[in-house]
């Protein structure tokens, strides 16, 4: 006779300072991207929701706003405090840390972990395949550990997936059992048009690098699905004349670039032929008004 698994489900909260691989991570583990990813720090801004099924487990995870200090504008706090409400509520709480590095923003977000001994942390090591002295490594586990009781401590490569499976495992074994949440074949809680929204906006913050601050939002007006195709019609927000001058480009090269490399990826996310139409609208100050912010849908449970 063979044991029958237990069925387990939970929610695992995924943190850590800007720009250590966060959304990476979890896009690797689900399988395909749920969550945008750059090179630039901050990337990611609202709470995403990434569901990672197997025959007799499925994983809620919530990739996070990256926990930062130092910049006070109304877009930075909804982000920290969609970053720090994963905190609680939740079943296992992952710190991610970028290799040996170790800065005053990983000490602030150490500051904010949990103190309570039934809640399951686990130190997420990555970009260990990027170190030159692995040796080095356990030192730095060791450190880490006396800093903070870490249920485990697991050096990964999230871009490279190693040792992904061993996360993966360790993960598992700390869920309660219980039924699925989501149907088995759900990837996201998040709307294609919220998908296709924060599509276009990786797409700008990979096409301008450090041209463009991020005081950039999009905001998806119109969905049209058709017999063949899907029409999209989408706002890119600015604050200034010049941002939007820079994100036109020279005779709008760039957001014909921009609105190429996103309609190729909406079209990967939807399974059908899509129309992507963008324009540039002004509007200033919006990063810093917490009204304009709760209608392009920032706030803590974003």
């Amino acid at each position: 006779m063979t044991d029958v698994k237990p069925t387990r489900c939970g929610m695992v909260s995924i943190v850590g300072r800007p720009n250590v691989g966060k959304s990476t991570l979890m896009n690797h583990l689900i399988g395909q991207k749920v969550s945008i990813t750059s090179r630039k720090p901050q990337t990611t801004r609202h709470r995403i929701h990434g569901i990672h099924t197997r025959d007799h487990y499925q994983i809620i995870f919530a990739d996070t706003p990256g926990i930062h200090t130092g910049q006070d504008r109304a877009l930075n706090r909804a982000m920290n405090d969609a970053a720090v409400s994963t905190l609680s509520g939740v079943d296992v709480v992952c710190m991610m840390v970028d290799g040996l590095k170790w800065t005053p923003a990983d000490e602030h977000v150490l500051s904010l972990l949990p103190q309570h001994p039934e809640m399951p942390v686990l130190l997420i090591i990555n970009k260990v395949d990027s170190l030159d002295d692995k040796a080095q490594l356990l030192p730095h586990i060791e450190t880490l550990s006396e800093r903070y009781p870490f249920d485990a401590v697991v050096p990964v490569s999230a871009l490279r997936e190693q040792n992904l499976e061993a996360l993966e495992n360790a993960l598992v074994e700390r869920l309660p059992e219980g039924e699925f949440w989501y149907d088995e074949d759900q990837l996201t809680d998040r709307s294609l048009r919220f998908m296709a929204a924060e599509i276009i906006r990786e797409k700008v913050v990979r096409q301008l690098g450090q041209e463009l601050p991020h005081q950039v939002s999009v905001e998806v007006e119109m969905w049209e699905d058709g017999p063949r195709i899907t029409e999209i019609s989408a706002a890119i927000l600015v604050e200034r004349r010049g941002q939007k001058k820079i994100l036109i480009g020279d005779g709008g090269d760039r957001i014909k670039q921009i609105g190429t490399q996103a309609r190729e990826d909406i079209e990967r996310l939807i399974e059908r032929k899509v129309m992507l139409n963008l324009w540039v609208k002004i509007k200033a100050g919006w990063s810093d008004d917490a009204r304009a912010l709760r209608s392009l849908g920032y706030d803590e449970r974003s």
